[in-house]
């Protein structure tokens, strides 16, 4: 009887752990990125666990049983889910979908490793696709105009060359990553903002000021971090838009998306395809373009592969032709043009990530190869009086040229966290080599541009959570330029100190460099007085060194409700050895600019944002940039015109702002504003009725855009259609001075891009 009795006694014992052998576990993602320290909790217990910074989680010892499990994490839509637990061990995963407003997003760019935006030392602005789908963008160019700090500028009457300005700083300043890999070079830099479409783009992210201490040369204005969309669940899209640019123009674009994954989601793969197809634009009626005519055809995909759970492997192809021409509107080959410009690109984009994570999730290693292969046709011509001698030898000899741009990248990087002093500390250590080969050569006018430049990096970081308010990040690169005889370093060092939990104050500090090598803009012609103007490199050139300093304080309050913020940011950036560009004299095909380096320059300003969403329903952005920029020493712009300090096409103030509403799931309406303030341009002689050089303030501009949209769902079809109508530039806030006809100065063009625009829209989706 005893032995029963003790036989009974164990069996009691030891039933409760048999029952609770059952394990749970599986990882949470959002659109297929791993979204680290969710909460994942059983309703009824109140027993939860947070996933890890890989998005994993698991639970041990659990009782068979259904239950329903709750998962929610910041920025996130909570997810319920009835599960049931069975003998074993169970797997389930979760995809979670972003809040219409999301304020701690998971970002990399900032750190080059996966942060919360409220957790970073460094800001980090995003953009994502609703947001692009919202304002109507095309293509990359025209998003990024939505966000504070950043002045997208059209450069070239004729061509249309866009560049990026930030936080005051020119183009050649700011570095702009496809997947965080930097191959976007030189000569795509001149027009790639336009070949990159929307639809190719799962979001964009934005980190105003010095990041050489991460990603090397050119990243004295800030990083533009474009993100491609990923597989995430199976889905189609195809869509078209049709717009008339100022009742004159058809402006047609056909594009589509779809996604594979498969049954056990560890494999996918995300198709992605766009054509466009724009006319030319006469604005004043001299039948020579404003707009040039675009014929783009743009395919790729990503694919991604995961061998075990701690690993994964990803690749990125994408194709791009663009056929483009501006000038006389002619029909016929361009150099029977009296002037015109026509380029032809063909180019290829690829990289491949592998990163596995250690089984505890506290070290990671990637290693990345990237390359971009720009191959460019082009003519840049003006047509001599026609019958004349000169006319003879120009069609015996048209200017045509040969382009060639290949930009190549590899390198690893490790992480690894350690927790034995004070809190969290993730130590990174990379290092990457980057090449990238520019030939551009037009024959006729001996020119010829042959670069060959060869960058090896080596970069560290500490990202230490000292306590859970504040937290120290320090790194720095170096940098072996092949066209520097010494090494260059650039040290970086930010503090975040949180005041509460919606409240954010950082500072930081960082430097960097630009090497005296020829950068997008230094690769454009320009069109003035019946001439084609060039820029060479002076043979003493020597690298421009910068030192930056900036201090925020951001504040976000979210309810259930409502959300609300807004961020004070202060900048300096003091140049030294500034590049600027010199007119030298000119010879028989035109002027003849040498980019020299001057005392250094200033640049400094304010930036001001404001934010709020009511109820999932309305939403409301803004930005707004107060700046200054100015060398130390006056330089000269023409020979004719006096010295100036100021930077030319900067102006003191500029900002955006965003509106949309969604009263329920089938309609949306939306708004925005882009406002320019006044600034300083050059215009030079030699067009009609323009007989000097002489520098103009342009007009304030304010260009508004509306769209409405209506979606239609059929569920027994499973899809859904988005109907939707718009307008860009409302009031038609163009710019009305143009020069006229061949002798025009080109480079004389400063507002906004396009005039009033109408478009229609149609989507059809996968529900």
């Amino acid at each position: 009887m005893k032995f029963i009795s003790k036989l009974f006694i164990l069996t009691l014992c030891i039933t409760p752990l048999i029952a609770s052998s059952q394990t749970l576990n599986g990882k949470i993602t959002s659109n297929g990125v791993e979204v680290p320290y969710a909460n994942i909790v059983f309703k009824d217990s109140g027993i939860g666990v947070s996933s890890n910074e890989s998005g994993y989680y698991k639970f041990e010892k659990l009782k068979k049983g259904y239950y329903q499990i709750i998962v929610s994490s910041l920025g996130m839509i909570n997810k319920k889910l009835d599960i049931d637990i069975k003998d074993g061990i169970n797997v389930i995963d979760f995809d979670l979908k972003p809040n219409v407003y999301n304020l701690d997003q998971v970002v990399v760019t900032g750190t080059k490793t996966f942060k919360r935006r409220t957790q970073s030392p460094v800001i980090v602005n995003v953009i994502n696709s609703k947001q692009l789908e919202n304002v109507q963008a095309c293509n990359l160019a025209e998003g990024l105009k939505f966000q504070p700090g950043l002045r997208v500028e059209t450069d070239c009457q004729t061509c249309n060359y866009t560049q990026l300005r930030m936080n005051g700083l020119t183009g050649g300043y700011s570095q702009i990553l496809i997947n965080g890999r930097a191959i976007f070079s030189p000569l795509t830099g001149l027009y790639g903002m336009e070949q990159i479409p929307t639809n190719m783009i799962d979001r964009i992210e934005v980190v105003r000021g010095g990041g050489s201490s991460l990603y090397g040369s050119s990243a004295i204005g800030g990083i533009v971090n474009v993100i491609t969309k990923i597989p995430s669940s199976n889905n189609y899209s195809l869509g078209y838009d049709f717009s008339i640019i100022n009742g004159d123009t058809q402006d047609k674009v056909i594009y589509g998306n779809a996604t594979v994954i498969s049954s056990n989601k560890n494999s996918g793969a995300t198709f992605f395809l766009n054509n466009r197809n724009r006319g030319w634009y006469d604005h004043n009626g001299d039948n020579f373009s404003e707009l040039p005519s675009l014929r783009d055809n743009t395919f790729g995909a990503t694919l991604f592969l995961l061998p075990s759970k701690n690993q994964k492997l990803e690749a990125n192809l994408g194709s791009i032709h663009e056929y483009r021409y501006g000038g006389e509107m002619i029909d016929g080959v361009p150099h029977f043009s009296m002037q015109s410009e026509e380029r032809v690109h063909n180019i290829l984009l690829a990289n491949l990530d592998y990163q596995v994570n250690s089984k505890d999730g506290s070290s990671s290693f990637i290693g990345y190869l990237a390359a971009q292969k720009t191959n460019r046709t082009h003519y840049t011509g003006i047509r001599p009086e026609i019958g004349s001698s000169d006319d003879i030898i120009h069609l015996e000899n048209p200017p045509y040229g040969t382009s060639l741009n290949t930009t190549k990248q590899a390198g690893f990087q490790i992480n690894h966290t350690i927790e034995e002093i004070f809190g969290p500390n993730v130590l990174t250590l990379g290092s990457e080599v980057i090449s990238d080969d520019v030939m551009d050569e037009i024959s006729t006018y001996n020119y010829l541009v042959d670069q060959k430049v060869l960058t090896q990096g080596v970069f560290f970081q500490s990202d230490w959570e000292l306590t859970e308010n504040f937290n120290l990040l320090s790194g720095a690169r170096f940098d072996k330029h092949s066209l520097l005889d010494n090494i260059v370093i650039s040290p970086r060092l930010s503090f975040l100190y949180k005041l509460r939990k919606e409240t954010q104050f950082r500072l930081s500090y960082s430097t960097g460099f630009r090497a005296p090598q020829a950068f997008d803009t230094d690769l454009h012609m320009a069109f003035s007085g019946g001439g084609i103007s060039r820029i060479i490199l002076a043979d003493d050139l020597k690298q421009e060194r910068s030192k930056s300093l900036s201090a925020s304080l951001n504040y976000d309050k979210a309810t259930e409700e409502y959300v609300y913020g807004f961020t004070f940011e202060g900048f300096y950036t003091h140049l030294k050895d500034a590049f600027y560009q010199d007119l030298s004299g000119s010879d028989s095909y035109g002027d003849i600019f040498v980019k020299r380096n001057g005392e250094g320059a200033i640049v400094k300003g304010l930036t001001i944002e404001f934010r709020a969403n009511l109820k999932q329903k309305v939403q409301l952005e803004s930005g707004f940039t107060l700046q200054q920029s100015l060398y130390d020493e006056a330089v000269q712009y023409s020979e004719n015109l006096p010295l100036k300090k100021e930077f030319l096409r900067s102006p003191d103030y500029y900002g955006y702002a965003t509106f949309s509403y969604n009263p329920n799931s089938k309609i949306s309406f939306a708004a925005n504003l882009v406002h320019t303030g006044a600034m300083t341009v050059l215009h030079l002689a030699g067009a009609p009725g323009q007989l000097n050089d002489e520098f103009l303030v342009s007009p304030v501009f304010n260009n508004i855009g509306l769209k409405s949209t209506y979606i239609q769902t059929f569920k027994q079809s499973e899809i859904k259609v988005e109907y939707s109508v718009g307008i860009k530039n409302l009031t038609n806030d163009f710019q009305n001075e143009f020069d006229s006809f061949k002798d025009r100065d080109s480079n004389f063009i400063y507002g906004p891009s396009l005039p009033r625009t109408i478009y229609f829209g149609l989507v059809l989706k996968s529900i």
